[in-house]
């Protein structure tokens, strides 16, 4: 489940950690972060961001770049070529909420990434 988001068109990684930290503000430390090997995800900034809070950094392979990024590059941004930033923001909102919320994943028995990520939280933390 996507759980907090930002655009950027530099590979600085302090528009990461904004969005780390938003997500970890809403939803809670998770024990392990998964991202794909960009330069703005092995950034010291980024992954201290993550050591201090004892986030486990799991990373994929090189060159796997394509299964992090591949859902919302060719179901939207490549499909709609966006023609500024905030047309971007705008269809990029839309989009993660469809995907969280609406599109099932064979992966997931069928369910959307909000149905397993609620489901699978503590009843206490899931009412936050």
């Amino acid at each position: 489940m996507v759980l907090s988001w930002r655009l950027s068109n530099t590979l600085d990684s302090a528009f990461c950690v904004d969005a780390l930290e938003e997500a970890v503000a809403r939803y809670g430390c998770p024990e392990i972060f998964n991202t794909d090997q960009g330069s703005q995800f092995t950034a010291e900034t980024f992954t201290d961001a993550l050591k201090s809070r004892s986030i486990a950094i799991s990373m994929d392979g090189k060159g796997r770049w394509m299964d992090t990024g591949r859902c919302v590059k060719y179901e939207d941004i490549y499909l709609k070529a966006y023609n500024s930033m905030a047309e971007t923001k705008k269809g990029l909102a839309a989009y993660f909420t469809f995907y969280n919320e609406k599109r099932w994943h064979q992966n997931f028995d069928r369910k959307t990434p909000a149905m397993v990520y609620f489901d699978s939280l503590p009843q206490k933390q899931a009412a936050a």
